[in-house]
């Protein structure tokens, strides 16, 4: 059975649950590695073509991708999702103009290919360069974000990668439109569909052959709620780019100005409350907590945010809803916060190592010496001073798009942007040295 064509990487039929998973995975794992040989030598003006391409065919399909995504919105609906979770699904023209942008972004970054990283010469003169290379195949396995599957292909490819997408059934229709129109662009500039693939197939017999490609896939990015980042992590064969849970906090410092701090922490929570880098926990001091968090309680609910407190907070408002143990543990990836009064700086910092995923933290305070204390003792991969967890994202911090947010310890942490899907090899150049 083909499932993928070779020359332009569309989808030939949808996977039914139950057909032959494995066949389908080999036939685009096969397909994935021979555009992988092809894009980790193209030159970076075919790269940043069929991006440019791709955009223009993104804004061409518009109207086909909102038809598309109105049919995932209204299944998720029809199944009680929540309007958190219904935003990061949803897009509009404004979105896919987002996206089409995005495309355009990557493209002006500089192509990370071939930069030389390091060069030293030896005394026996030997000339050392550690030069960046593509990492190969690249799957991403995620789930209700539609824009995910273009911002993943494109990093992919700047970087010279293949990719297999994998979506969650959410957005299963918006994605195979998506990829249609990134593939139209990438065959306008002479480079193979195959350059990027979505797995045809809603089966999640299909996430199990990912994680045991390891003859094809070399690295695959995680991205989705914890039982399916806790599956991928025990089964898979293939190295990941951990992207855990966004339990982010915001801990308001004594020194914290109040205008700042009112502004922040609705923005941090409220903003989209659906996406990872949304604020899940508040913790203010107790030595300000009766002068800052009263204003802050009264705009989270005028936005309509539940907020779950413990009984210090409870005490200034009477809407606060009694927090439970499991709160401090929960990413709500909605319209609800927990907040917590602590005991100065060491109680929070105490509190965000005990409770989060290590995702995004951020301190509000005019005092340096918090500060600098609240960022040397968090090891968290992104870290806040004085503004909103919803900066957590590559766009914002200059880097085109993101795969997703990385939070494990190796090779690559916070944003996975180009740089971070590549990896190095040295070139040694001599003159006929021979080693004694």
């Amino acid at each position: 059975m083909t499932f993928v064509d070779a020359q332009t990487g569309r989808m030939t039929a949808v996977v039914a649950p139950g057909s032959d998973v494995a066949a389908m995975m080999r036939a685009i794992g096969a397909a994935a590695r021979s555009a992988a040989d092809r894009l980790a030598v193209a030159a970076s003006a075919a790269k940043d073509a069929a991006l440019r391409e791709a955009a223009a065919a993104l804004r061409d399909r518009a109207n086909e991708i909102l038809a598309a995504n109105r049919l995932d919105c209204e299944a998720r609906r029809r199944k009680g999702a929540s309007p958190a979770i219904l935003d990061r699904l949803a897009l509009d023209h404004a979105r896919i103009e987002a996206m089409a942008r995005g495309l355009e972004d990557v493209m002006a970054l500089p192509d990370p290919v071939g930069q030389v990283m390091a060069a030293w010469d030896r005394p026996n003169g030997l000339h050392i360069e550690r030069v960046r290379t593509p990492l190969g195949v690249i799957g991403v396995i995620f789930e209700a974000r539609p824009n995910v599957t273009a911002d993943a292909a494109a990093l992919c490819l700047k970087a010279g990668n293949a990719s297999i997408l994998r979506c969650g059934s959410e957005s299963f229709s918006t994605s195979s439109v998506i990829m249609n129109a990134l593939h139209d662009g990438f065959r306008a500039a002479g480079l193979p569909g195959t350059a990027t693939q979505l797995v045809p197939t809603t089966d999640r017999a299909a996430v199990g052959e990912m994680l045991r490609m390891d003859d094809t896939i070399d690295v695959i990015v995680p991205r989705g709620g914890k039982s399916l980042i806790e599956r991928i992590s025990a089964e898979s064969r293939v190295p990941l780019f951990k992207h855990l849970t966004g339990l982010c906090h915001t801990y308001v410092h004594a020194a914290a100005d109040p205008e700042i701090a009112r502004r922040v922490v609705v923005n941090a929570k409220m903003r989209r409350p659906g996406i990872c880098g949304a604020t899940e926990t508040l913790l203010v001091d107790r030595a300000a907590a009766g002068r800052l968090l009263p204003p802050i309680l009264a705009d989270l609910l005028a936005a309509g945010c539940e907020v779950r407190g413990d009984g210090e907070t409870q005490a200034l408002d009477a809407r606060i809803v009694p927090a439970a143990a499991a709160d401090w543990d929960t990413e709500y990836l909605d319209a609800i916060v927990s907040v917590r009064v602590v005991d100065g700086l060491d109680e929070a910092v105490a509190h965000i190592k005990a409770h989060g995923s290590q995702h995004t933290d951020a301190i509000i305070s005019e005092d340096p010496a918090a500060i600098d204390a609240f960022c040397r003792r968090l090891d968290s991969a992104i870290l806040m001073v004085n503004a909103s967890t919803q900066f957590a994202d590559g766009g914002e911090f200059g880097m085109g798009a993101e795969i997703g947010i990385a939070t494990g310890k190796l090779h690559a942490r916070g944003p996975v942007g180009v740089e971070q899907l590549t990896s190095f090899k040295y070139v040694v150049r001599g003159s006929g040295q021979c080693r004694p």
